[in-house]
C-alpha cells in the first residue's frame, strides 16, 4: 500500500456543499486549508441559512434550494452533508444534474438506496463515494502496509468501537427515527467499515442492541464471522463516550490504534516477540485526504475510488440492515 499522498498535489476541483451544519463546517475548512480545491457554492432550504453560511466561509454563492446549488455551472462535484434520511435523494439529485458527489456517511438508510444511486451515477458515469474520510487517512494506510508485510502473521480478530454521549432529546437528530438517528448509522458505521475494510464482507453478522425511547438504536452490539477463523467486533452506543479504539490481532502479535481510531491518530505494532514500535499519523484535519481522492478520481475520469469503492459500501449498509433487523430498528417509509 502507497503511503497517503499530499492533498495537496490532488487537481483543484469546484465543489458545491449540499446542506449546511457542522459535518459542512469541517468539509469546508479541510477544502480551504489542505488542498487546493475550493468551495464555490452552498445550498440550503433556508436562503438565510445558505447566506450566513456562505458568509462564514467566504463562498461565493448560497441558494435557497438544493436544485440550485446542482444546477449552478461553475459546480464540479457535490458534497451531500445532509442528515442520512436525505442522502439518497440528493445524491440522485446531483447526479441528475451531471454532477459527480461525494456523500457523506452512511452513504444511505439501507442498501437499497445506496444500490439506486450507485446505479444512477454508473448509468450517468459519474463518481460517487462514501465520506468515509477514515479509508483514506495516513495511518490507516500504514496499517494495510504491516498486514501485508506480514506484521502480525494471519490475522485472527478485529475489534472497533464508536461511542458518544447524547443526552436524550427526542427532536435530535440522534434519537429521531424521521432521520434515521440511532448509534448504527451515525456512529457504528464507523467500526463496522474498519472491521470489513479489514476482513471484507462478513459470512454471517450476529446483532443486539437496546432501542431509545424513540424507537432507534441506542447501543449495539456486532459479532461478525468470516468464511475462515477470523472475527470482527463492534460496539456503538450512545449512551457513553467510550476508548474509541481499535486492535487488529494476528497469530504473531496485534497492532493497536490509538482513540480516537477513526480519526487522524497514532497505532502500535505490539509483535508476539520483539519490541513495540509506533507509527504517528496525526495531522491536521483528515477530510483533506478523501477530497484529494475524489479530486484524482474525477480529474481522470473514473467512477470509482479502489479505497473506497462501491462495492465495500454496499456491503457495509447490508451489515447495518441486517443489524437494525436483528435488534427491531426501521424508519418510516421502508419497506418492512
Amino acid at each position: 500500500m502507497d503511503a497517503a499522498e499530499d492533498p495537496r498535489e490532488a487537481p483543484p476541483l469546484r465543489w458545491g456543499v449540499l446542506a449546511p451544519g457542522g459535518i459542512g463546517r469541517t468539509f469546508v475548512r479541510a477544502v480551504t486549508e489542505h488542498t487546493r480545491s475550493s468551495v464555490v457554492a452552498v445550498g440550503s432550504r433556508s436562503q438565510e441559512r445558505a447566506d450566513a453560511f456562505a458568509a462564514e466561509f467566504d463562498v461565493p454563492r448560497g441558494y435557497g434550494s438544493y436544485a440550485e446549488l446542482v444546477a449552478d455551472e461553475e459546480v464540479d462535484a457535490v458534497y451531500v452533508a445532509s442528515p442520512h434520511s436525505e442522502h439518497a435523494a440528493q445524491a440522485l439529485l446531483a447526479l441528475e444534474a451531471g454532477k459527480p458527489v461525494l456523500v457523506e456517511k452512511a452513504f444511505t438508510r439501507n442498501r437499497a438506496e445506496a444500490q439506486q444511486v450507485f446505479d444512477a451515477a454508473g448509468s450517468a458515469g459519474l463518481f460517487a463515494m462514501e465520506a468515509m474520510w477514515t479509508r483514506h487517512l495516513p495511518h490507516v494506510l500504514q496499517l494495510h502496509q504491516l498486514l501485508a508485510e506480514g506484521a502480525i502473521g494471519e490475522v485472527v480478530a478485529v475489534r472497533a468501537d464508536h461511542g458518544q454521549f447524547f443526552a436524550f432529546d427526542p427532536a435530535h437528530r440522534m434519537y429521531d427515527p424521521a432521520l434515521a438517528g440511532g448509534a448504527l448509522l451515525d456512529l457504528g458505521v464507523y467500526p463496522l467499515a474498519f472491521v470489513l475494510d479489514l476482513l471484507g464482507a462478513p459470512a454471517s453478522v450476529t446483532a443486539s442492541g437496546t432501542l431509545t425511547e424513540t424507537g432507534v438504536d441506542g447501543q449495539v452490539g456486532v459479532l461478525l464471522d468470516t468464511p475462515g477463523r477470523a472475527q470482527g467486533v463492534a460496539h456503538t452506543t450512545l449512551w457513553s463516550a467510550t476508548p474509541n479504539t481499535a486492535v487488529v490481532c494476528g497469530t504473531e502479535g496485534r497492532i493497536e490504534v490509538a482513540g480516537t481510531f477513526f480519526t487522524p491518530t497514532t497505532l502500535t505494532l505490539v509483535p508476539r516477540q520483539g519490541d513495540r514500535v509506533t507509527f504517528d499519523g496525526r495531522v491536521d484535519g483528515g477530510f483533506q485526504y478523501q477530497v484529494a481522492e475524489a479530486a484524482r478520481r474525477i480529474t481522470a475520469g473514473e467512477q470509482q475510488s479502489p479505497r473506497m469503492s462501491w462495492q465495500h459500501t454496499l456491503d457495509v449498509m447490508a451489515v447495518l440492515d441486517e443489524a437494525r433487523r436483528q435488534v427491531g430498528v426501521s424508519f418510516p417509509g421502508e419497506p418492512r
